[in-house]
């Protein structure tokens, strides 16, 4: 059932990390009659601060979701910031209404709970729109953006990652890859990439190099693969040598400060 008329109010589903705030700087900026939905224990408070009308909500309550939406008038909403995907697959926290929806899907991917969800929404009349629409300016182009420039041999490890990374991104699994010597030595799953940086440390030492790229059928409504300082600190932690993303579809976060983490420890950043 279609509900409210005109344009309506824009909506955002705030997981963790700045993005969020980012959004709603950027979306305050144009003129948008904002609305947030912030998840519990990952969107920041700083929130609260930066926006007129704000719902806090564990990730499993849909149904209050849906009414706070009817109450709303909302006619547009977007996913921005990290959500574990380990909490998506958590039945346990999903109200009666969001496992009844879910129930017949053939899988349980995130991509087939989103794509359900977002039909569903469709069919209310809410669109769910790109978050890159009011963050583009996060999306760097092609380039090295660090002051250590790759050699050679780090050319070679991330050509070697990107082919691998692009695999195992069409295959649902993960998104990020860590190499060394044009070996493989992790591959991200759900864990996430922090926890895939640090196991690349203690399978094969310093000196990885890592690779994140966006699936084939990346939908960016959804999720946009995402680095920023945490990542970079990370990578600084564990001595790799060198990250690599995508260009025009990935974000980074808080550039200038990842940058200047990459510097200071002598990491490559190309973005490919």
């Amino acid at each position: 059932m279609v509900f409210g008329i005109g344009k309506g109010k824009l909506a955002l589903v705030a997981g963790e990390g700045n993005l969020p705030l980012e959004f709603i700087r950027e979306a305050r900026e144009k003129g948008e009659n904002l609305v947030v939905f912030a998840i519990e224990g990952m969107a920041s408070k700083e929130i609260d601060d930066l926006s007129d009308k704000v719902y806090w909500l564990d990730i499993g309550q849909y149904k209050k979701c849906i009414f706070l939406l009817i109450k709303e008038n909302v006619r547009r909403l977007a996913m921005v910031g990290k959500v574990h995907k380990t909490v998506i697959y958590d039945s346990d926290d999903h109200d009666a209404e969001l496992r009844s929806a879910l129930k017949d899907l053939k899988n349980q991917e995130d991509y087939s709970i989103l794509g359900e969800i977002t039909r569903r929404l469709k069919q209310m009349g809410v669109e769910v729109i790109e978050g890159t629409r009011y963050l583009s300016h996060l999306l760097p182009e092609k380039g090295v953006l660090s002051r250590e420039k790759p050699d050679s041999h780090i050319d070679e490890d991330i050509e070697f990652g990107y082919d691998i990374a692009k695999k195992i991104a069409g295959m649902d699994v993960g998104q990020t890859v860590a190499v060394k010597n044009k070996c493989v030595v992790a591959v991200e799953a759900m864990e996430g990439t922090d926890e895939t940086i640090i196991r690349a440390r203690e399978t094969a030492g310093e000196g990885c190099v890592m690779v994140k790229v966006c699936r084939p059928n990346q939908d960016l409504r959804w999720d946009v693969p995402t680095v920023g300082p945490d990542t970079m600190a990370g990578l600084a932690e564990n001595r790799f040598k060198a990250l690599a993303i995508e260009s025009g579809r990935m974000f980074v976060a808080e550039k200038e400060k990842t940058i200047e983490l990459a510097d200071s420890a002598g990491i490559v950043f190309k973005v490919l």
